[in-house]
């Protein structure tokens, strides 16, 4: 996607962004032109995946806006525990939906609490390092590809059995022609629909609306 089609969606963004958030309009539109291209193609055409994810982006935005929350210097304060650290990083990390929000989350974690804490309160710190774990998992699955000599075919199918499974359990009699309908998605957009269950929940959906005319 280029420079300009990368400026049309972000105004068409902003203008469905501003109503409902005017003061942080500019922000959220910002945070989310950092996702995949078919990601945002699905967000201008479908209000319940561009509400989700506007979503995301203000709880992260609140995050980052109140560091006193999470930048207590003392560390033997318990209310700076691992686990709510883990959580609050999960949530502004979930933002740039990945696909792979709680392996780079982890990986992030392996910091020392110092560095984990400044990732909470610099946005832009944040982008770099999810960026940087983005590019060593696909070079460790890259790898994994070369060993394995596995196709596009075969990740379509380990694909198509993932989302198989999740399309059941909302839709148990229709999960086979759902799951074809789906599979005809972009790849980037069927790892989105198995990190984000609104989004999955939204598919199906239109899925059956398609499969009921």
């Amino acid at each position: 996607m280029d420079e300009e089609d990368l400026e049309k969606i972000g105004e068409q963004l902003y203008n469905l962004i501003h109503p409902k958030h005017k003061d942080n309009a500019g922000k959220l539109t910002g945070m989310l032109l950092e996702l995949p291209g078919p990601v945002l193609g699905q967000m201008l055409q479908d209000e319940a995946t561009l509400t989700a994810a506007v979503e995301k982006a203000l709880r992260a935005l609140q995050l980052a806006q109140e560091p006193s929350k999470v930048s207590c210097k003392d560390e033997d304060d318990a209310s700076v525990s691992s686990d709510s650290l883990g959580e609050q990083l999960f949530e502004l990390v979930d933002v740039y939906n990945t696909g792979h929000s709680q392996k780079i989350t982890g990986m992030l974690l392996e910091q020392h609490k110092d560095a984990v804490l400044n990732l909470l309160s610099d946005p832009k710190l944040l982008e770099e390092q999810v960026n940087f774990a983005m590019k060593t998992l696909k070079e460790l699955s890259v790898e994994e590809t070369d060993v394995s000599d596995s196709s596009d075919a075969d990740d379509k199918e380990r694909l198509g059995e993932k989302i198989f499974s999740l399309v059941e359990e909302l839709d148990p009699l229709h999960a086979n022609d759902i799951t074809g309908m789906l599979l005809e998605m972009d790849p980037a957009a069927l790892k989105q629909l198995l990190s984000d269950r609104t989004m999955l929940e939204v598919a199906v959906q239109k899925a059956q609306s398609a499969l009921d005319t």
